[in-house]
């Protein structure tokens, strides 16, 4: 869904397919738009709203950065799509482009004006709402703790490491470095994003049996596919919490926490 100024742009297509919509001419010096992703064809309703404004100057927020994932290519036939992605984007050539915890620096790096906001705030609410009390945050990788890490340096904190397959793309094997930190805690993971969970999954079973209390998870974007996994019925992880950055479901057992 696309919002101009706070409205929701209504989508429409004629009976050949192509897009309908209208906008409304607004008196403000500067248009801001919201572009809540839920697939790459809204790019075009994007363009189209751009070239509407054209006069004026147009600020991007973009809660999710679509294609983050995409940030690097390992084969030959790898289709590199941020920068595809990225490139499209500047040529609408925005004021400025606001993301919201993007997977790595590649995506703002690749987008003219792009500011990447943390996840800091979100983060430190749901630790308010868990309690520090015997508290301990853990990272499903050495990148996540790099970055959440330094952001809460007065918790204990441990991080994971994983074997993975990437033929079936199946996690093999899960180490823990710090093992001795998560004994007796409440764990809170943390990291970007989440596709079905089976990383988290497989995280809070070495930690619960590491020793761990509790395992609670932080996510700042969620696919809806988390409800096809195994994170609400295997019992391992007891709350999620995630943002409505990319969530579409109104059944979601997650905690969520408004963009």
């Amino acid at each position: 869904m696309i919002y101009v100024n706070g409205q929701g742009v209504k989508q429409e297509h004629f009976s050949a397919g192509e897009l309908k919509i209208k906008l409304n001419p607004s008196s403000r010096a500067t248009i801001d738009i919201i572009w809540h992703y839920e697939n790459d064809a809204e790019f075009f309703t994007l363009a189209c709203i751009r070239h509407y404004f054209a006069s004026k100057p147009c600020v991007l927020y973009l809660p999710y950065l679509p294609h983050a994932r995409m940030d690097r290519v390992k084969n030959p036939e790898d289709v590199f799509t941020l920068k595809t992605f990225a490139s499209l984007i500047n040529s609408l050539v925005f004021e400025r482009v606001y993301v919201w915890d993007a997977h790595s620096n590649v995506g703002p790096a690749l987008i003219d004006r792009c500011e990447d906001v943390t996840a800091q705030n979100w983060i430190e609410e749901v630790i308010k709402t868990l309690g520090t009390d015997n508290l301990a945050l853990f990272f499903p990788d050495e990148g996540a703790m790099k970055r959440y890490g330094m952001m809460f340096p007065n918790l204990p904190q441990a991080f994971g490491i994983k074997k993975r397959n990437w033929e079936t793309q199946k996690i093999e094997g899960y180490m823990i470095v710090g093992e001795d930190v998560i004994k007796d805690k409440r764990v809170l993971i943390i990291d970007d994003i989440c596709s079905y969970g089976n990383t988290f999954t497989t995280a809070a079973g070495a930690l619960l049996t590491a020793g761990a209390k509790e395992v609670n998870l932080y996510i700042t974007h969620c696919e809806d596919a988390i409800s096809k996994g195994n994170i609400f019925k295997d019992g391992r992880i007891k709350k999620v919490f995630t943002t409505t950055s990319l969530i579409r479901s109104n059944e979601t057992n997650a905690h969520l926490l408004t963009v």
